[in-house]
């Protein structure tokens, strides 16, 4: 079996399928028309009616958004430490 190439709509599209849903047209009959899933139809479809944007950053929780700066905090932290690891081992040598 094929592995099918993942594909990219634009917001335009998207607020498109939007419309046609807000409009009355049924689930099923958008996605079988456009060939689309459903449960991507549905994120269009909470993003549009949440935040109005289909940007992932923008549709990011709060607790989504603190996660993320924590794990980048953590990072550079990390790399801090292994910074003076290193000096402290080229100081102890001398």
């Amino acid at each position: 079996m094929p592995k099918q190439e993942r594909r990219s709509f634009t917001s335009e599209f998207k607020r498109q399928m939007v419309q046609l849903y807000e409009n009355g047209k049924s689930r099923a009959a958008i996605v079988e028309e456009y060939d689309l899933t459903a449960s991507a139809l549905d994120r269009w479809i909470n993003q549009a009616q949440t935040t109005g944007s289909f940007k992932e950053k923008d549709n990011r929780s709060p607790e989504e958004e603190e996660l993320m700066a924590l794990r980048k905090e953590n990072q550079r932290l990390k790399m801090e430490n292994d910074i003076l690891k290193q000096a402290s081992l080229i100081m102890g040598r001398k």
